[in-house]
């Protein structure tokens, strides 16, 4: 199944946020000319939390047909797990390693696309 990479991206910061992410932000990297359309970047406060995001982004797209290019292993302690999908890449970080990389700050150019409280189903 295709999906538009925007869409994607928005689908994979609800998801997030349903699960309780912290500082969720969606970042158009097109202009940029790297591997993907988009950054989904969210954190969770602790190690669990980041594990748990992950699984539950792959769990809800995997219902909706949607597959990732890369599967995150489970349990994985490095507090930075990456989600590789069809134009999208998904960072989900735990909060001090977050603080530590900025990602934000080193793509401080590109645009932020505003998430909707409430988007729906891609």
């Amino acid at each position: 199944m295709t999906i538009e990479s925007k869409k994607l991206a928005l689908r994979i910061a609800a998801i997030a946020r349903e699960r309780k992410a912290l500082q969720v932000v969606v970042l158009d990297m097109q202009k940029f000319n790297v591997f993907c359309d988009y950054f989904v970047i969210a954190s969770g406060s602790s190690l669990r939390q980041v594990n748990a995001l992950s699984e539950s982004i792959q769990e809800a797209l995997a219902q909706e047909k949607i597959k990732p290019l890369f599967k995150a292993p489970s349990n994985d302690q490095s507090g930075w797990i990456v989600l590789d999908y069809p134009g999208v890449a998904a960072h989900l970080f735990h909060k001090p390693i977050r603080e530590f990389y900025a990602l934000e700050r080193l793509w401080a150019d590109a645009k932020r696309v505003r998430i909707l409280k409430n988007p729906s189903r891609a």
